[in-house]
């Protein structure tokens, strides 16, 4: 009984729906899809293999503008299109490791409750905040409470002749 109302329930949610909604949803899923997709070796193949093959007709067409202009539109297409996929995908993974974070925050006991949403603070606010971490981080070095016991010069260093630098 309780499950035919939850189903019942959703649906009506699901009907309530506004358009703009029912688009968003849609937009979203297609741009998780096609930044999969896209983002993959066989996609890039796909365009090395387009641009070849447009490359090998230029001497058939003579060069000509028409052939220039087809590539130069295709890619000015592509990639203004591109653009909104990625902005999409890469606004909804920010927004989900900052929730992440912004639980762990939360979870852990002492932790400053006031740097959830840090993103939302004026760069003022975050500049000073930096300072502050800063100076904690230098404090933590003269007191020797870092993890390796190493100053951070050190520790670049270290890090950079380990990397063969």
């Amino acid at each position: 009984m309780a499950m035919e109302t939850q189903k019942e329930k959703l649906k009506e949610q699901e009907e309530s729906r506004d358009f703009f909604c029912v688009v968003s949803d849609a937009f979203r899923i297609f741009a998780r899809r096609a930044s999969r997709v896209l983002g993959s070796a066989w996609a890039f193949a796909g365009a090395m293999l387009i641009i070849v093959v447009w490359a090998l007709t230029g001497p058939v067409f003579h060069y000509s503008d028409t052939w220039l202009l087809i590539i130069n539109t295709v890619t000015t297409i592509v990639t203004f299109l591109m653009v909104f996929l990625i902005q999409n995908t890469q606004n909804r993974d920010a927004k989900a490791a900052h929730l992440k974070l912004d639980e762990i925050i939360r979870a852990l006991e002492g932790a400053r409750n006031e740097l959830i949403d840090l993103e939302k603070l004026a760069d003022k606010d975050l500049t000073s905040l930096e300072k502050q971490f800063e100076r904690v981080r230098k404090k933590a070095e003269r007191n020797g409470n870092n993890p390796s016991g190493m100053r951070r010069a050190d520790r670049t260093e270290s890090a950079s002749k380990g990397k063969g630098i």
